[in-house]
């Protein structure tokens, strides 16, 4: 597996992101959807990195800079084709060691509650990540669940 900075302009990871956009909308209430859509996670304080196996794609997540100690993560989506392969947690490892070799103290994220997050859930928590409180310019709800990692 080759994870790689990607500059959001092929249409492999497009789709993807497309997919990860449609699958949060169908399995969240209206208003509890935080996903970023293209041109969000095209801004400068946003960092992209996909998984490609030959030349397929397998996956996509993001690091978005919320302070100079602070990231987020963003995006996590594994391609339907390429599941329990490792390639959630792989993503994830990369992003966790680019957010200490900038000298983050703290990663954090948003997602939702239900079936369809658990296997999401289960990654963030198996590398440290534990629920908390609602930060930056999300508002809590019963629906949404912020997870942190010290770093």
């Amino acid at each position: 597996m080759d994870i790689r900075l990607d500059d959001l302009t092929g249409k492999p990871v497009q789709t993807l992101l497309a997919a990860h956009l449609s699958g949060m909308q169908s399995n969240s209430p209206p208003g509890s959807v935080y996903a970023l859509d293209l041109s969000g996670l095209k801004t400068p304080d946003v960092t992209v990195w996909t998984a490609w196996d030959h030349g397929h794609l397998m996956g996509v997540g993001a690091l978005k800079q919320l302070s100079d100690v602070a990231g987020e993560i963003k995006s996590m989506r594994t391609d339907s084709a390429h599941l329990r392969k490792g390639v959630g947690l792989s993503i994830l490892n990369h992003i966790i060691e680019e957010a200490r070799r900038r000298g983050y103290k703290r990663l954090s994220l948003e997602t939702g509650s239900g079936d369809e997050f658990e296997p999401a859930l289960r990654l963030y928590r198996k590398r440290g990540f534990e629920n908390g409180e609602a930060f930056g310019n999300y508002k809590a709800s019963t629906f949404n669940q912020f997870l942190h990692k010290s770093l």
